[in-house]
C-alpha cells in the first residue's frame, strides 16, 4: 500500500494505491504516527499514483500535518493530480498542504 523511502533527510511515503479514501486513510495515519514517533520531522507524501481522494484521505493528510507541526517539522505533497488539488482548494487547504509537481522540487523545498 505504501513504499517508504528516504532522500535528503526527508522521509517519503509513496502511496501505491489508486485511491486515498476511507480504506487507505487509517493506514496512512498509522504510518504517519510511526514516523513521527521515530522522530521524523520532514515528510513528503507522493501522490503520483493516486487518482482519487475523498474527505477521509484529506483528513489523513491533515492529521499528519498536525502531528509533524507539533515537532516543528514539515509535511508536503508531490504529484497530486488536478482532481485532488481541486479538493484541497475547495477545502481551502492549499496554503497549508503544499503540493509540488515533482519529487525533486519538493525535496529541494525542505532545505
Amino acid at each position: 500500500m505504501f513504499k517508504l523511502e528516504e532522500a535528503q533527510g526527508v522521509s517519503i511515503i509513496c502511496i501505491e494505491k489508486d485511491r486515498l479514501d476511507s480504506i487507505v486513510a487509517p493506514e496512512l495515519k498509522t504510518q504517519l504516527l510511526l514516523l513521527v514517533d521515530q522522530g521524523t520531522t520532514n515528510i513528503l507524501i507522493d501522490l503520483s499514483n493516486v487518482g482519487y481522494a475523498d474527505s477521509s484521505g484529506l483528513g489523513a493528510l491533515l492529521f499528519g500535518l498536525r502531528q509533524i507541526k507539533n515537532l516543528g517539522g514539515q509535511l508536503k505533497l508531490c504529484g497530486a493530480n488536478k482532481k485532488i488539488m481541486n479538493l484541497i482548494k475547495i477545502a481551502r487547504l492549499d496554503s497549508v498542504l503544499l503540493n509540488f509537481d515533482n519529487r525533486s522540487g519538493a525535496l529541494d523545498s525542505f532545505n
